[in-house]
């Protein structure tokens, strides 16, 4: 049994294993409806809980398409539904998942309640986002690099904005891949301090992008932030706006990614976004491939 909870957690190999399956399921799926099961129906019989106490689009979608081309079944269950933490411990609601699923994908806030369904869980589970981290959407990112410009080793990516959850994820992909990860923002958001030495930090950023193969940023707020946390953060991180001018001084053939939802002309400019570096809608697409690998991966299939 292997969980997929973090790409630091995971063998280098393993990830280069997940990434080589998602683009080998891509190809074998091109020009096919959506809803065409998958040749070999690799989870037939096998139940999937997608639990969300985040609200979500990509990963709501994506995780149960993937279960559902590949011959599972799915069961979406709520923060509200389960009243996760508040009534039962997340101890005793793994143990009882894990009698009637095969696998558990959660999405929520605190780090512990991942760690802890894990620890108690005697099935696979995969992190589907956490307020500490975001590895799948980072394995759809290294496998859209790779798509568009080749193997990502020895590659310079540069982040732009607020050290957070998705960029704790670059961070160890960093060292897993082996790419080079440079982070430009101001110094009220920088990554938290364990990711020192996973990234070479940068303020001035068109200083931090000269070179670039890659940059990647993210919303500058979150749904749940108070309005003057917003105002702040804008403030903050005006400076750190991926636009024309900034994206000039990377490579010619650089590459533009956000993870989405994006708050246009905030973070990135619609220019930037629409423009022939973004490959923004590729990563989205990408979510499916890569977590029906990491699926795979996780129940040995």
């Amino acid at each position: 049994m292997n969980h997929f909870l973090d790409i630091d957690a995971t063998s280098s190999d393993a990830l280069r294993g997940i990434i080589n399956n998602a683009r080998a399921m891509k190809t074998a799926r091109a020009g096919k409806p959506k809803g065409t099961p998958d040749a070999d129906q690799p989870l037939a019989g096998h139940m999937v809980a997608l639990i969300f106490e985040k609200p979500s689009t990509r990963t709501r979608v994506s995780f149960d398409v993937g279960v559902r081309q590949m011959g599972g079944q799915t069961m979406v269950l709520s923060g509200a539904d389960m009243q996760l933490g508040h009534g039962e411990t997340i101890a005793d609601t793994a143990r009882v998942l894990s009698r009637y699923v095969d696998l558990i994908m959660i999405r929520t806030f605190e780090e512990q309640t991942l760690l802890d369904m894990a620890e108690y869980a005697t099935v696979p589970v995969i992190n589907g986002l956490t307020n500490r981290t975001h590895p799948c959407q980072i394995m759809a990112d290294v496998m859209t690099f790779e798509e568009h410009n080749g193997p990502i080793k020895g590659k310079k990516v540069v982040w732009s904005g607020d050290g957070n959850n998705v960029f704790a994820s670059f961070a160890h992909a960093a060292k897993q891949f082996e790419f080079d990860l440079v982070f430009t923002g101001p110094p009220p958001l920088d990554p938290e301090p364990a990711l020192n030495g996973l990234y070479t930090k940068v303020r001035d950023p068109n200083e931090a992008v000269q070179g670039a193969d890659l940059v990647v940023t993210d919303t500058w707020v979150s749904m749940h932030d108070p309005q003057s946390a917003r105002e702040r953060r804008h403030n903050q991180l005006r400076g750190y706006q991926v636009n024309d001018a900034l994206m000039a001084k990377a490579k010619d053939d650089a590459l533009f990614m956000h993870c989405l939802p994006a708050h246009r002309d905030d973070e990135a400019t619609s220019s930037v976004m629409d423009g022939p570096s973004s490959v923004i809608f590729d990563e989205a697409e990408n979510r499916l491939h890569a977590q029906k690998a990491i699926m795979r991966y996780c129940l040995g299939v």
